[in-house]
């Protein structure tokens, strides 16, 4: 199969790296870098501070490829470096204080948790996921989807933890709701449908 097969290189690239093979170490970047570029920067509007991490991001990847044990896809492993690394350049280029420049426009870019998602977007999940406002899916997405912490996921929104916190009990009592109405509909009859996707 062809992504097992590139999965494999990707593993074996990773591992050369870990051996100081700088070669090894530009070819992961060339695979991944532009989807790394991408996804960042629809978390953040700073061009310069997007750089900055994807930098500091391979920089780590030179360093840090020996703690990769196989236990899932190197591009995953990249990312969780990736969006701390993001949350790094934040930190020093705006302070504690100051209120992140957020993209306006969003470019039409399809990124692994939009793949997933698209499987459900039909679904009684994805319409409850969809009528979340936009704080509380950011909250949801920088926790659940990115794997931050309440506190990175403050720093990357913005906003104080708390508010992360407060957003994201928010956004599970409302989907819960949603979906509970989704379930037993709008007179109360319980439907008998399975999860559409």
């Amino acid at each position: 199969m062809r992504v097992e097969a590139e999965q494999r290189d990707d593993v074996a690239l990773l591992r050369a790296v870990a051996r100081g093979d700088e070669g090894a170490l530009a070819a992961l970047y060339d695979r991944h870098a532009g989807w790394l570029i991408v996804r960042l920067t629809r978390r953040c509007a700073m061009p310069d501070v997007v750089d900055h991490a994807v930098q500091d991001t391979f920089l780590a990847v030179w360093r840090e490829a020996g703690a990769y044990r196989g236990g899932g896809d190197v591009a995953a492993f990249i990312w969780g470096i990736g969006v701390r690394r993001l949350i790094d350049a934040i930190r020093r280029e705006t302070g504690a204080r100051r209120r992140l420049p957020w993209a306006t426009e969003q470019q039409v870019v399809v990124s692994a948790e939009d793949q997933v998602l698209v499987g459900i977007e039909h679904g009684r999940l994805g319409q409850a996921l969809a009528d979340l406002s936009p704080e509380l899916r950011g909250a949801i997405e920088a926790t659940v989807l990115d794997g931050l912490t309440c506190a990175e996921a403050a720093v990357l929104l913005g906003v104080a933890e708390g508010t992360v916190k407060s957003r994201c009990h928010r956004a599970r009592v409302a989907l819960r709701a949603a979906l509970a109405e989704q379930h037993n509909g709008p007179d109360g009859a319980t439907r008998r449908q399975a999860w559409g996707t």
